[in-house]
């Protein structure tokens, strides 16, 4: 089991992964790396404090593998939010009908 911690940003939605110092990052190769559950259990932590204070949204653990050497996500889900693709336009270019 080897798992980061991954949210939302509140400010702006950006998908962003906890890092080495407890801050939040949008890139997954800064992410904090665990792979035990007492130590998963400390990042979450962490992100319940981010969630109170109103940082992030919609925090939970994700599944990485780092044969590699840095993290990736597994599942086809992660790999699209890590890609930071969006599926809507910018509300400035929708027309009203």
């Amino acid at each position: 089991m080897r798992n980061v911690i991954t949210a939302n940003r509140l400010e702006d939605g950006i998908v962003v992964y906890l890092g080495h110092t407890g801050d939040w990052t949008s890139d997954l190769a800064a992410a904090r790396v665990v792979d035990s559950r007492h130590d998963l259990e400390a990042l979450e932590k962490i992100a319940a404090a981010a969630v109170a204070a109103c940082h992030v949204v919609g925090v939970y653990a994700m599944d990485v593998d780092l044969s590699s050497g840095k993290p990736m996500p597994k599942s086809v889900r992660e790999k699209i939010r890590a890609a930071h693709r969006q599926t809507f336009k910018d509300l400035t270019e929708i027309e009203i009908r």
